[in-house]
């Protein structure tokens, strides 16, 4: 003889509550989560997440499209992106959590919308890790030709997942210095591109001077409609930015570093963006960029160093594993936060004596490492579809940090609540991001290569929705007792 006991209220009430008892006492440590994140880790953390492969290497792409106008496109975009990191941080703040927007959409939206928010975010980076991590062995085999890809993809998987695994001290240590290489390599080229400029060095001590920004077509040599188009790519470059939520929930002083590092977001797009692109475009015409390679290489070598290529390439190569060092940090804790609500399996909400999860962290490395090897076996269509989904996701991210907000913020003040930190020109400046999210979406039908990557979201979506209503399923289903 056995009782059916419903769950399907009982249970899912427990669920809930359990997790906003975690969600409303952010202090408690997050059930052992260690806070050793400092100041200076939380600080590169959200400069190393606005620089990346992007910069080094796809710049010369986007300069194609709008010439020296493409400042202006990094310009707009900081902006945009100064105000969701604002909303981000307005929550993170106020509410310190591991798992970041996810668990802000949970508890202020819904489970639905904390569902989709947490493994979109989670599927994301695990693409982004995986291209990352597929080209490390191309970078390697600069030096080394003939090592296998497969044996330096491994080799740094093992080694970064093994740093998480350690502590997230460990993880701060290493992407500080992994940032610090990046700013480094921009702050000596912007040096030295200045000193191309005013003083001619390099150049037989005849100075270049701005010329080039103007010359060659103009300005604007493509119109507003190329400056338009390049905002598509100008965006995702800064895709990442958004991990400084993620890092709450393990800052030592969540409310003071968090606003630290999201308030010199700007003038970092401004410098490492604007600045640099400023730079390499005044010595360089637009219209040749791109035949010699990265704009990087040029200006290396156009001051003179036999080792330009091997600096770029190390710079890239330290660029593509805190890339990956980042991804999979986040979307250990993601999944960590998503056990949390019952969205994931409990197992990920465990954590080791150092308070980091294990679980959440091996999975998420493995799914990494068995998503390279599809796109070693069929890269031309299974990784050009996963890349299309994660291009996809960057925007559902974005616009579902901006809803959250708002809904975040209108509880807030029903409650009489007092910020100590909030989103400037709310709710305009969120409305104003939301309507730029929603043209880049039409931006991107006019764009042939990233057309596609619209068909693919609705279908991921549903996925998504799909999953939502399996899982709800199963905690619904009746337990038998024996």
């Amino acid at each position: 003889m056995y009782n059916l006991l419903s769950v399907n209220k009982l249970g899912r009430n427990k669920e809930r509550k359990w997790s906003e008892v975690r969600m409303n006492h952010p202090n408690a440590e997050e059930g052992n989560i260690q806070r050793g994140l400092k100041n200076r880790h939380i600080q590169m953390i959200a400069l190393g997440g606005a620089i990346g492969t992007g910069l080094f290497y796809g710049s010369a792409s986007v300069i194609k499209l709008a010439g020296p106008a493409i400042t202006v496109s990094y310009l707009i975009g900081g902006i945009i992106i100064f105000f969701i990191m604002r909303a981000l941080g307005e929550m993170s703040v106020e509410q310190p959590v591991s798992g970041s927007f996810s668990q802000y959409a949970y508890q202020y939206w819904g489970e639905l919308p904390g569902f989709i928010g947490g493994w979109n975010y989670w599927f994301n980076y695990i693409v982004v890790s995986m291209a990352e991590l597929a080209v490390v062995g191309t970078y390697v085999n600069y030096w080394l030709p003939d090592i296998p890809i497969w044996v330096s993809a491994l080799v740094c998987l093992v080694a970064i997942t093994a740093i998480n695994l350690i502590h997230v001290k460990a993880f701060g240590e290493f992407e500080f210095w992994f940032a610090i290489i990046k700013v480094l390599a921009i702050v000596g080229m912007i040096v030295f591109g200045v000193a191309i400029i005013v003083f001619g060095f390099g150049h037989g001590g005849v100075p270049i001077g701005l010329g080039n920004l103007w010359q060659h077509g103009g300005f604007l040599p493509n119109g507003v409609y190329g400056v338009i188009l390049s905002l598509v790519m100008a965006m995702f470059s800064f895709g990442g930015v958004e991990l400084i939520g993620i890092t709450a929930g393990e800052a030592e002083n969540p409310r003071k570093s968090i606003p630290q590092a999201i308030n010199q977001v700007v003038w970092r797009i401004l410098l490492f963006y604007v600045g640099a692109l400023t730079v390499i475009l005044a010595i360089f015409p637009w219209n040749e960029m791109g035949t010699q390679g990265s704009p990087f290489v040029q200006i290396f070598t156009h001051v003179g160093i036999p080792a330009a290529a091997h600096l770029l390439n190390a710079v890239v190569l330290t660029a593509a594993l805190s890339t990956y060092n980042s991804a999979l940090y986040s979307n250990g804790r993601m999944l960590y936060g998503l056990a949390l609500q019952g969205n994931a399996p409990r197992l990920f909400a465990k954590l080791n004596t150092s308070g980091v999860p294990v679980a959440a962290i091996l999975v998420s490395s493995g799914v990494t490492l068995f998503a390279v090897l599809l796109s070693y076996i069929d890269p031309d269509r299974v990784f050009l579809y996963l890349m299309a989904v994660a291009t996809i996701a960057i925007i559902i991210n974005w616009a579902m940090i901006l809803l959250v907000q708002l809904k975040f913020r209108q509880k807030k003040e029903a409650e009489k609540a007092v910020l100590t930190y909030k989103l400037p020109w709310y709710p305009f400046s969120s409305y104003i991001s939301l309507a730029f999210l929603a043209s880049i979406l039409v931006i991107m039908a006019l764009i042939p290569d990233m057309r596609y990557s619209l068909y693919i979201a609705p279908a991921w979506l549903l996925c998504l929705y799909i999953g939502y209503q399996v899982k709800a399923k199963r905690q619904s289903e009746p337990v038998r007792n024996y």
